[in-house]
């Protein structure tokens, strides 16, 4: 097939097309493109600690990490430095290479940035890779997480421009572009991707991507998260996406940025083996892995393990030019949103 364009001038008509697609014709395409850029039977493995969880002030409607709902999640201070190090070398000794750490804020405090940014150092000196998601960053923060190592900065477009009032209220669609672009003027990687399964359509959803794609530069990481439902939040009814439509939903990110490595998220726990086969097969090439996804449940190692020999996958190695390596599947125990959202209470 032709070599994937770069672009970033898709419409809605475009990207709605893609979706609209017969589900063998866009599987075909979608995997054409990956292979075009990527290994496809090499998937990216990755660890991830709440350093701060609990008592954020946002109403993100499908978060369990919210101070006004009653989701059991208690509130606690951001862990001392040594503690992070522990999990981290932990994780390096049984072959993880780069350590994510979500905390539940809106945003840093400038104060906060020092405490944060000792932390990133500390785990930077042991030779992982690092990644945080902090929620709205300030004036300064992006360039001081940079200058202390940081090398991936997680911040979710969630939804749709037009349906994200629906989600959350207590920030604006804007103020993520503006810490997105402060990410990227620090010059360090962006991952961002959204969540499907709110009650979005498919049109909405097709709305998400866009707006990613159309990004000024695509995010090197695509997490993209189907929606757990946590009991005590506005969504803890949802009705469950239909896991085909979760597969569309990949295809299309894969195709519409050819470069970025598209993350199998939150949400793995509620797909069968057969779903995720067909996710890896549609372009995802990074998963989560660990008993649970910051608060919600996670298929645990050894099954992660299994899946991987059952499909001939094995994890993402190192080479010059990526600069990142997992080489094993290690367990990770993790206490936070769940949806590696970017909000303030999520990785």
């Amino acid at each position: 097939m032709p070599e994937a364009a770069i672009r970033h001038d898709w419409t809605r008509e475009e990207v709605a097309a893609l979706f609209a697609l017969p589900f063998n014709e866009l599987l075909h395409r979608a995997h054409g493109v990956h292979r075009q850029h990527h290994d496809p039977n090499a998937v990216q493995v990755s660890t991830l600690l709440s350093i701060k969880t609990g008592g954020c002030p946002e109403d993100c409607a499908y978060c369990p990490q919210a101070a006004r709902y009653d989701t059991g999640v208690a509130a606690q201070k951001l862990m001392d430095t040594d503690d992070v190090l522990q999990r981290a070398r932990a994780a390096k000794a049984a072959g993880a290479s780069r350590f994510c750490m979500g905390a539940a804020w809106r945003g840093p405090k400038d104060r906060d940035i020092p405490k944060v940014a000792a932390i990133v150092r500390a785990v930077k000196g042991l030779g992982l890779e690092t990644c945080a998601t902090l929620g709205l960053l300030g004036h300064g923060h992006a360039q001081a997480l940079k200058d202390a190592g940081l090398d991936y900065y997680n911040h979710n477009l969630d939804t749709a421009p037009e349906f994200y009032g629906e989600i959350i209220h207590t920030r604006e669609y804007q103020d993520r572009l503006v810490t997105l672009a402060q990410v990227r003027d620090a010059g360090l990687k962006t991952c961002c991707g959204g969540i499907v399964g709110m009650g979005e359509t498919r049109e909405q959803r097709a709305g998400l991507l866009q707006a990613l794609a159309n990004l000024p530069e695509h995010p090197q990481s695509v997490p993209i998260n189907q929606l757990v439902p946590v009991p005590g939040t506005p969504l803890g009814g949802a009705e469950p996406i239909d896991p085909f439509e979760f597969v569309r939903a990949i295809a299309v990110a894969r195709i519409l940025m050819p470069l970025s490595i598209v993350r199998l998220s939150a949400g793995r726990q509620q797909m069968d083996d057969a779903v995720q086969a067909l996710c890896f097969f549609a372009g995802a090439g990074s998963i989560f892995y660990g008993e649970k996804l910051l608060t919600t449940g996670n298929p645990d190692v050894e099954a992660d393990r299994a899946l991987f020999r059952r499909l001939d996958l094995h994890p993402l190695e190192v080479t010059a030019s990526m600069g990142t390596v997992h080489a094993d599947i290690v367990d990770s125990e993790t206490n936070s949103c769940g949806h590696g959202c970017g909000c303030s209470a999520a990785a």
